[in-house]
């Protein structure tokens, strides 16, 4: 294999980038921006000398967003390191630099949660259809006066702006393995951007997955966790670097690109006025196995029991958006996967992703500030029972006993208890406690009295604590909200509001297959469906929506996960609709008044709500629909036959 910092040129990429400027937080984004065709390659780029420079009469850019974008549409360079300042669109040859000596790790084993990065499904990834050309990572909301330090390498200093920002692919069958006696060696490839005291420079580090003999040669480094029996292999790139460092602060600013086709890779950063990137050869054929592409900021590697970990000050929050091409104007899928060692001190957080951009990209949160966990798509029932199905439609399920609210299969289920309100809310009910099964564990949260459960046996959590379990689950507390997470990104989300649970239910891969109370049908937002896969379209006859449709998804006590919180009591249905029309006027005033206070402004959300903080009791009860997401269709319920009120009389399907 030829060494990795040779100057042999290469043929022209035939898949520019493509910067599309687009944002909204926690977003899957489709798009309509397609990579303009490559132009002719002149004689001059196809010299041997990778010095030659590829572009004679540059372009002058106006504004730097447009010379950003330009750059990355430019051809591919020979092999080799180059470097443009605005508002020149050209690349220009510079010496590369040494490469890094240290690894990037890869991530291995159990992931702990509530951190970014470091495996599992710690970060988000997007999945589109196909094979993936090329990636862009940005941040295109940052907090003010963000900070951070990390060591570098092995060392245990922190210094302060330490990091590296890291688009990582999925590990995939590579040709490269071919002399691995290891049928399960895979090829894995990191497009680094290191940041620190000492460099501020971009690479490509090649990795073979469990290779498990001697390395190739060409370069190629051994490399082994800590007690680990299995050998690795990886090699870098030489190094194209910035004229300076960027600060975290300065993200804003910051853009990161990856390329592969089946001659060459290549990365590209750009900060400010300046930019460089780095094209190498294609040492594991990415090109023939690149599907989810990982991208965000990262510690600076080197430690042999995962990577070193990027430490960012208090209240620090960015959003993360990797744009992908694939050829195509198809949104990706959202997967909850991180592939790298490194990770950073932020959680995933805030809203589901929901398409409503033109741009093939996901965008997700993380943040030290407390917030909801974030998870490809999510579902809530809240309050009096009010569901907001992962489909978006917002509807009343108010019968009592124990229900499957989702399921994705054996590994991942949801069951929530719902409790009448009767004697003096009869034809409403509340959640009294929740359950998960995630693989073979089995996580019960019950409201009264507060407690949690597992495998059947009470277990004890402080505020602030993370109960880390054999399986992979991990269990936090803070104050009276628990969070259940998998290693797949599964989640429940209950928070105990006194006398009832709030509950939310999020999947660690969108579009993906699931059932339950929480889910829509196949066809239409304003659609469920039952258990035998009879549809129900809204506005929903009153015994479809108790008997055939919420009798199929009641628990029994066979396959009951809610044991650990007792006796399920009393089953039963209401005998009428109930909305916030049935209220005494007074109160009814007094209830909507408190959500309007509170900043609830969608009219299906402030009728949950005026309905939930009467019925609760509690001002406190509005906090919850401040920030759920608005519902794309409302479920109406029609009156029992033979009921002459008009209850639930229909106002259309489609959420204002």
């Amino acid at each position: 294999m030829k060494p990795l910092g040779s100057s042999r040129a290469r043929a022209p990429s035939p898949y520019p980038f493509v910067r599309i400027l687009a944002g909204a937080c926690c977003a899957i984004l489709a798009s309509n921006a397609i990579a303009a065709p490559p132009a002719k390659t002149p004689p001059t780029a196809q010299a041997a000398n990778a010095t030659t420079a590829v572009v004679k009469r540059p372009r002058i850019a106006k504004t730097q967003v447009a010379w950003r974008k330009s750059l990355l549409q430019l051809e591919r360079p020979a092999e080799g390191c180059y470097a443009s300042s605005f508002p020149r669109v050209e690349w220009r040859p510079i010496a590369c630099g040494e490469a890094p000596k240290y690894p990037m790790p890869p991530a291995r084993g159990i992931a702990k949660h509530f951190v970014v990065g470091g495996g599992g499904s710690n970060d988000f990834a997007a999945n589109p259809t196909g094979h993936i050309s090329a990636v862009e990572g940005t941040f295109p909301s940052i907090s003010g006066g963000l900070t951070e330090s990390g060591p570098i390498g092995n060392s245990g200093a922190n210094i302060a702006n330490t990091y590296t920002l890291q688009i990582n692919t999925n590990q995939f069958t590579s040709s490269a393995c071919a002399g691995s006696p290891n049928p399960d060696c895979k090829g894995w490839e990191q497009f680094v951007y290191e940041n620190n005291n000492v460099s501020h420079r971009a690479f490509i580090q090649y990795w073979l997955i469990r290779f498990n003999t001697t390395c190739p040669a060409g370069g190629w480094q051994q490399f082994s966790f800590s007690g680990d029996p299995d050998i690795y292999c990886f090699q870098s790139t030489s190094t194209a670097s910035l004229p300076a460092a960027v600060p975290v602060g300065d993200f804003g600013t910051l853009s990161m690109g990856a390329a592969v086709t089946s001659s060459s890779d290549q990365v590209t950063v750009t900060a400010g006025a300046n930019a460089v990137t780095r094209v190498g050869v294609n040492a594991v054929a990415a090109a023939a196995g690149w599907t989810d592409a990982e991208f965000n900021v990262f510690g600076d590697g080197g430690n042999s029991s995962g990577g070193g970990q990027a430490g960012f000050g208090a209240n620090s929050t960015m959003v993360v958006k990797t744009t992908v091409h694939n050829g195509t104007r198809n949104a990706p899928a959202c997967q909850a996967e991180s592939f790298t060692g490194e990770t950073n001190n932020l959680t995933l957080v805030g809203m589901n992703p929901i398409p409503t951009q033109a741009a093939p990209a996901i965008e997700f949160t993380q943040s030290n500030i407390a917030g909801t966990p974030a998870a490809c798509v999510t579902a809530d029932g809240v309050g009096d029972t009010h569901l907001n199905t992962f489909g978006g439609l917002l509807y009343d399920f108010q019968a009592s006993g124990d229900f499957v609210l989702a399921e994705t299969g054996k590994d991942f289920v949801v069951q929530a208890r719902q409790v009448s309100g009767a004697p003096t809310w009869p034809n409403a009910t509340v959640n009294k406690a929740v359950a998960t099964r995630m693989g073979d564990t089995r996580v019960a949260v019950c409201a009264e009295p507060a407690r949690i459960a597992v495998d059947g046996d009470g277990r004890d959590l402080g505020d602030g604590q993370v109960l880390s379990l054999p399986s992979g689950v991990d269990i936090q507390r803070v104050g009276d909200v628990y969070v259940i997470i998998d290693q797949k990104g599964n989640s429940l989300r209950a928070a105990i509001n006194g006398t009832h649970i709030d509950a939310t239910v999020g999947l660690g891969r969108w579009p993906t297959e699931v059932h339950g109370l929480l889910a829509n049908g196949k066809g239409k937002v304003s659609q469920i469906e039952a258990r035998d896969g009879t549809m129900f379209s809204s506005p929903f006859a009153f015994d479809d929506l108790y008997h055939r449709f919420g009798d199929s998804w009641r628990v029994s006590p066979r396959e009951s996960l809610l044991s650990a919180c007792g006796d399920p009591g009393e089953t039963g249905l209401p005998k009428r609709p109930f909305y916030s029309k049935d209220l005494d006027p007074q109160l009814a005033r007094h209830a909507r008044a408190v959500c309007m206070e509170q900043g609830v402004k969608d009219r299906n959300l402030l009728e949950a709500c005026t309905l939930d903080v009467a019925v609760i009791g509690k001002d406190e009860a509005a906090k919850v629909f401040v920030n759920l997401r608005k519902p794309i269709a409302v479920g109406r319920v029609l009156p029992p036959r033979g009921d002459k009120d008009d209850y639930g009389k229909p106002g259309g399907d489609k959420a204002p």
